[in-house]
């Protein structure tokens, strides 16, 4: 009776994966149409030009990003221009040859910098040299808070002590209260891997969740924070602030047009968690409204390949919803929460 039961069940799922998977798979763009990180149509002129050892859009861009008080925006494409550089790098070396005090030639010198010195095998001691390059960046645009998202990571990797780290998120605030980026800096080094703790973390991102403005994507850094615990394995002592903290995010990509490329990145981290707590009609939801733009992060902390990754996860999340949605109705509902033992990666 229990084999036969099993076969029965098997041979259902079958049947629903048969009837539902086209249905749900020509909902998703095609695996060739999905890129990794594609630039907006303001920086990709930039990188273009920047492949060509030519400069200049990628100054005028974040000359304009520094004036108009772009801080988002600025804080994106510094951190672009640095990943470009960091294997390309003529056409900064140009840059700052031409202009060796540009505050925006010397903030992307300073992102590259730093990069490198996160991946060295001695990260503090080369951290604790670059002091100096990340306090010119920060002199020569006093308004800037970018510098001090720098300056945060950079206290993280030389194992600042608390009193350090209040400091410069004083700094941080003082110039831009709600800067995306300075919080997920902050998040970081208050994160269980780091020097604070899992309740840390979400203490952190739930009140400036809370006081985040409508629509900006400190509202979804609850999850950023779900993603932390969830990634060190199993046995989760937060479920409940793991859920609400998916809820609220959802709440936020719903607010954004569906292929946005700009809060792309947090309904990457979304779905990872969606997964994790086999949510599965949700996070195939949210892959639907992530379209075409993969990001690098989370993918590339739990495996090689960030975009097959990403592909992968769609494609389980998409398997997972056929197999369970009923023969005779296409109607989709949450398919359920687990529990601890819950593990997508």
């Amino acid at each position: 009776m229990v084999r036969t039961m099993s076969l029965l069940r098997a041979l259902i799922g079958t049947a629903r994966l048969v009837r539902h998977a086209p249905r749900l798979t020509a909902a998703l763009p095609p695996d060739d149409d999905v890129l990794l990180d594609v630039p907006d149509e303001r920086l990709a002129p930039a990188l273009v030009a920047a492949a060509l050892a030519d400069p200049e859009p990628a100054a005028k861009l974040l000359a304009t990003t520094r004036e108009a008080a772009e801080w988002e925006n600025r804080d994106r494409y510094v951190a672009r221009l640095a990943t470009f550089a960091y294997s390309r790098d003529e056409w900064l070396s140009h840059w700052l040859a031409a202009t060796p005090r540009d505050p925006d030639a010397l903030l992307v010198k300073a992102q590259l910098a730093v990069r490198r010195a996160w991946e060295s095998p001695a990260r503090a001691e080369r951290l604790r040299e670059l002091g100096p390059l990340i306090d010119a960046a920060s002199e020569a645009a006093p308004r800037d808070p970018v510098p001090w998202r720098l300056a945060l990571d950079h206290a993280r990797g030389t194992h600042a002590g608390h009193s350090v780290f209040e400091a410069l998120w004083e700094q941080a605030v003082r110039r831009s209260p709600h800067h995306y980026g300075c919080h997920v800096a902050a998040l970081k080094y208050l994160s269980a891997q780091w020097y604070g703790s899992h309740r840390e973390c979400f203490d952190f991102a739930e009140q400036a969740a809370e006081d985040a403005l409508p629509g900006s994507l400190i509202q979804a850094l609850p999850a950023r924070a779900a993603f932390a615990e969830l990634l060190v394995g199993h046995g989760h002592p937060h479920e409940d602030r793991i859920d609400a903290a998916a809820d609220r995010a959802i709440a936020l990509s719903a607010d954004y047009p569906d292929g946005d490329p700009w809060p792309a990145e947090v309904r990457n981290v979304l779905v990872y968690v969606l997964l994790r707590r086999r949510r599965w009609d949700e996070a195939l939801e949210e892959f639907r409204r992530v379209g075409a733009y993969a990001t690098s992060f989370p993918w590339t902390l739990v495996g090689e390949d960030p975009l097959a990754r990403f592909l992968a996860a769609r494609d389980a999340a998409r398997l997972e919803v056929a197999r369970t949605t009923p023969l005779r109705g296409a109607g989709q509902g949450r398919a359920g929460r687990g529990g601890p033992r819950d593990h997508y990666a």
